[in-house]
């Protein structure tokens, strides 16, 4: 460490910058714009700050909504056309068109609903029923009996969130497909012409990494199969261009970047060129192409609502069309330079602040290779992390060793940043 009075210095420097650069900053005003006190939330990667307009919308909800106007809210409130229209809100924020989004179900849900029908999509035309169970081609085999040629293989990320892992499997049992878990990178040696299905995420969830989405989709499109992607951890905290780049599928949760509320509706997106062709292993009244016939055949609808299965879920999917106002006149781009230069702040003040050896970034360094937090490996990561609480820095520790801080640029500011690297060297110290 520095002689005390250099420290000194060095301290009163970046909060000096850390005052210019917040004066500067052309999203300050957004901050405005939620429910916050003087604690430094930097937990938005696990459950979004509550936007202000949130709480007088539900309200109307409950009591206008369904309090007087009740069944007729269905069609005079919007109730039923708000999966797609939410979707619609959501769509510009991963880089989608209108029409290609809908809203509802968890993301596991919609993991399930998009690996199953990728793996059918995948298989369509090569004979037999390709979501039959049992019709696996073991490690190594050519292909699974009676289906010569048939697609047998889901690769899904090793290091995914485990949900998704659990889905995956669950979804390659069902469809007869031998699950091989890889890492990201090296999905491409991997992709072959068994391969029907790819599911990774576009950023990790405990190292803050960013995969590289167009190179990657790429790769699966070369080997003639799906690709699937999570986006729970950068959909509005970084540009993902899913039209741009040819993504064929793609869930995420609305909790995190997106605000929407604990336990609101994700969302699922089908490519347009595909949604013909999507075949939900949940069908629902809610995605018939006749919901009201009541008749006991299934047709499917037409474009994304396909996605749906059930009555959705009104009173928290309303919440988060509330809470998606804060977009308004906010570009994606925006928002990724500063996640950039908050990350890029808070590494350096870490250095700067924390003592030599108390703790490792496992985020990496390049902005085409970081989302929106930073990760450090830390002794006793899980008491540490609890002491910051306590004294107004709020971040989360996941085992064994890992502090996560998540930077919400609509919110976060660079006072918030130094700040938390200061109170972090205290604690350490």
């Amino acid at each position: 460490m520095s002689e005390p009075g250099t420290s000194d210095l060095r301290t009163a420097e970046l909060a000096m910058r850390a005052e210019k650069l917040d004066g500067a900053d052309g999203l300050a005003g957004k901050r405005a714009e939620f429910v916050l006190d003087d604690v430094v939330y930097l937990d938005g990667n696990s459950l979004g700050a509550l936007p202000a307009a949130v709480p007088g919308r539900v309200a109307d909800v409950v009591g206008r909504q369904w309090g007087e106007l009740r069944i007729r809210s269905w069609e005079e409130s919007g109730w039923w056309t708000a999966p797609e229209r939410i979707g619609d809100r959501i769509a510009p924020l991963i880089g989608a068109a209108a029409g290609q989004v809908v809203v509802g179900d968890s993301t596991s849900v919609n993991v399930f609903k998009a690996l199953v029908a990728a793996v059918r999509m995948a298989n369509a035309g090569a004979g037999g029923d390709e979501g039959a169970s049992g019709a696996s081609g073991g490690e190594g085999s050519s292909g699974s009996e009676g289906f010569p040629g048939r697609r047998d293989e889901i690769v899904v990320d090793a290091t995914t969130f485990p949900t998704d892992g659990y889905i995956a499997e669950s979804a390659a049992r069902m469809t007869g497909c031998t699950l091989r878990p890889v890492v990201p990178a090296e999905v491409p040696g991997v992709l072959g012409d068994r391969t029907a299905a790819v599911l990774l995420n576009h950023v990790d969830y405990r190292t803050g990494r960013l995969h590289d989405l167009p190179a990657l989709t790429a790769a699966v499109h070369r080997a003639g199969a799906i690709a699937v992607w999570d986006l729970c951890h950068s959909a509005g905290a970084l540009p993902v261009g899913l039209d741009e780049h040819g993504v064929d599928l793609a869930v995420g949760c609305t909790y995190k970047y997106l605000n929407g509320g604990p336990g609101s509706p994700a969302y699922l997106y089908v490519r347009r060129e595909l949604q013909d062709r999507f075949d939900s292993p949940l069908p629902g009244w809610n995605s018939h192409a006749e919901p009201f016939g009541m008749r006991p055949g299934y047709e499917p609808g037409p474009g994304a609502l396909r996605g749906r299965v059930g009555t959705p879920d009104i009173l928290s999917m309303l919440a988060l069309e509330a809470a998606l106002d804060v977009w308004d006149g906010v570009s994606i781009e925006a928002v990724r330079a500063k996640s950039l230069a908050l990350t890029d702040f808070f590494l350096e003040c870490v250095a700067a602040y924390v003592p030599a050896g108390h703790v490792e970034s496992v985020t990496p360094v390049p902005h085409g290779e970081r989302g929106s937090q930073v990760a450090l490996r830390c002794e006793d990561a899980g008491d540490v992390m609890k002491r910051l609480i306590e004294r107004g820095v709020v971040g989360d520790f996941r085992a064994p060793d890992v502090l996560r801080f998540g930077f919400t640029p609509l919110y976060v500011g660079f006072g918030d940043v130094e700040r938390a690297a200061r109170v972090l060297a205290e604690v350490l110290r």
